[in-house]
């Protein structure tokens, strides 16, 4: 199908013909089921993104192997620890997508360690605990401190930098 329409030149010349070719009503149908397929991808994006609230394994009721080996098994965190700190502790960053949360703070870096466990890696000097697990949030002492209290959490806290707080759990 094509729609024709004629222009005027200047000068001696005859009017021109154009054509404008239009598409099928197949082409039409190809556009909008694209669309479609494009809409629903997009729809389905933010379901990739996941969010968890680390609350509850941070009352330190668990084994820095269970805490670290259950995160990782619901891919929440890279199972390779990213960093390697001398008391042992191994520094595990959240999944792509991964939205962690401890006691309504934002987790940025996941740490544990347990003595003699092939899933982490031993540091070069002596190690914290035979087993210890907790995150890093952004958030100040003082808040973090009184959110875990709230809790009831035995958790140790720890400031690492201004307003970049350790939520710490370990077994001697």
């Amino acid at each position: 199908m094509r729609n024709v329409f004629r222009v005027a030149t200047s000068g001696r010349r005859p009017l021109r013909t154009h054509y404008i070719e239009r598409g099928s009503s197949f082409t039409y149908m190809k556009r909008f089921f694209s669309s479609v397929l494009l809409a629903l991808a997009a729809a389905t994006l933010p379901l990739t993104s996941y969010a968890a609230a680390l609350d509850a394994p941070l009352t330190c009721n668990e084994s820095g192997h269970q805490f670290i080996a259950d995160l990782a098994k619901q891919q929440m965190i890279d199972p390779k620890p990213t960093r390697v700190e001398s008391n042992s502790i191994n520094a595990f960053s959240p999944a792509q997508g991964a939205d962690l949360t401890a006691f309504g703070f934002h987790v940025f870096a996941v740490v544990g360690y347990e003595k003699d466990d092939p899933m982490f890696r031993v540091g070069d000097g002596e190690p914290v605990a035979r087993s210890a697990y907790g995150v890093v949030v952004f958030g100040g002492e003082s808040k973090v401190q009184n959110a875990i209290a709230e809790a009831g959490s035995t958790a140790i806290v720890h400031r690492v930098a201004p307003l970049v707080t350790a939520i710490f759990c370990k077994r001697s």
